[in-house]
């Protein structure tokens, strides 16, 4: 099943539901998939039980509200500093080719020769897909922001005026929501752009945290439940219409070090990430990058991601914002 949301003429939200392939149909009584999902976290019930239990109404034109501009991210919070954007990174083992390199690298090269991040990578390839009741290594891990920094399907990515670069990063992102007991619930997953400044983050590694301060964007549609152990999708961006430069990508278990449940543990492991009633937005990683093929994006160039298997194709246009005046004035 796929969950999104659309804005209506008066500002109300409709939940649409829909089978891949299907036409999408309003659930009745649903005020945001924000509150389906928390009345299922708190009552121990599906999501997908709580949908057909309040059964559904009209249908929706998904593509039509996608070209109007009425498509919101697929779940939301009424106060977006209780929504929280995260990731991890060097979770991917990439192509065939790349992974046969990584390999090579990791187990022929001195502990002394080896890059942190090479280090990194070895460390999941070791211990990121731990046998069932034992823990795992623990994964790169970054914040990007907060609700105020999740944009649209449909809507520009905005590149702050300092930023040396901004490139899109395809991705799955689990979509969790904490219950009133502080359990965190996983929704299912999404396709995410996690729009990044690789250039920044290419002078000093150091500087990463800097270079993933960045809004980004998922969906448009939740897929509910288990995500497929081998994705396959494709990741291009437009320019004047035409593509300028396009590539698979591949996610799923079946092409990462670290499973999905070693990475949600060494997430919510931490109290700070179980606060009742908070929505987590968490991006696994990705083996695939414009900018490792030399792409320098330009303002008005549109990103576009999709994998069949979670809906309607992701797309942003770059924004490039203008130059703030920052102060800090004393009290």
């Amino acid at each position: 099943m796929l969950i999104s949301q659309v804005r209506k003429e008066d500002g109300s939200v409709i939940v649409a539901v829909r089978a891949p392939g299907e036409t999408a149909r309003a659930v009745r009584g649903a005020e945001s998939v924000y509150a389906l999902a928390m009345e299922a976290a708190n009552s121990r019930r599906s999501l997908r039980d709580v949908v057909d239990a309040k059964g559904f109404g009209e249908t929706i034109d998904l593509e039509e509200a996608y070209s109007q501009g009425r498509l919101l991210s697929p779940i939301t919070h009424p106060d977006p500093a209780h929504l929280h954007l995260t990731g991890t990174g060097l979770t991917h083992l990439g192509s065939a080719a790349t992974r046969d390199a990584m390999h090579k690298k990791a187990t022929e090269a001195t502990e002394e020769t080896l890059t942190d991040s090479m280090k990194m990578f070895r460390m999941g390839l070791e211990g990121g897909k731990p046998k069932s009741g034992e823990k795992g290594v623990q994964p790169e891990w970054f914040y990007k922001g907060n609700g105020t920094t999740a944009v649209a399907p449909g809507e520009p990515l905005v590149s702050p005026s300092f930023a040396e670069d901004g490139g899109e990063e395809p991705e799955m992102a689990g979509i969790y929501v904490i219950s009133d007991k502080g359990v965190p619930f996983r929704l299912g997953f999404a396709v995410a752009n996690e729009f990044s400044d690789h250039k920044t983050e290419r002078v000093n590694y150091l500087w990463l945290a800097h270079s993933k301060l960045r809004q980004a964007s998922f969906g448009p549609e939740i897929r509910i439940g288990a995500a497929p152990e081998d994705i396959r999708g494709a990741s291009r961006i437009l320019r004047g219409g035409k593509v300028l430069w396009e590539k698979p990508f591949l996610s799923g278990e079946a092409n990462m070090s670290h499973s999905f449940a070693n990475l949600e543990y060494h997430h919510f492991k931490y109290g700070l990430f179980r606060a009742p009633g908070d929505i987590h937005v968490h991006m696994f990683g990705t083996a695939t990058l414009s900018f490792g093929d030399g792409i320098r994006t330009e303002e008005g160039d549109v990103f576009e991601i999709e994998a069949k298997e979670f809906g309607l194709p992701l797309r942003n246009p770059l924004a490039i914002a203008a130059e703030e005046e920052v102060a800090v004035h004393q009290l």
